[in-house]
């Protein structure tokens, strides 16, 4: 997941926040220029799943013997794809507790 994207995501939860808490939301032309929630979560976890498929494509192509691929490059993927995946799972774990936070609320 990209910085910009989890930025963007930071930046929805918190205009949830405020109108959560009766605060005014911001303007309707900013929330227009902005991609829904939806689509910027479609589009982060297919970055994380392409990035999961591009380092397991090259570690086949190292273990099949490819002289192109080098150990290192392998190995420098595979922890990107790593890192990636665990922060999707961090993110996911942080939009599960708001919600949650949001259900126990009391209106």
């Amino acid at each position: 997941m990209s910085v910009q994207g989890i930025d963007q995501l930071l930046g929805e939860l918190r205009s949830m926040s405020a109108l959560a808490s009766g605060q005014s939301a911001t303007p309707a032309a900013d929330a227009a220029d902005q991609p829904d929630f939806g689509s910027m979560l479609k589009q982060s976890i297919d970055q994380v799943s392409q990035m999961q498929q591009s380092a397991q494509a090259q570690q086949q192509a190292f273990q099949s013997g490819d002289a192109e691929t080098n150990l290192q490059d392998v190995m420098v993927s595979l922890q990107k794809a790593s890192l990636s995946f665990q922060t999707m799972v961090q993110v996911r774990n942080k939009l599960v507790t708001a919600y949650q936070e949001i259900m126990n609320m009391q209106v």
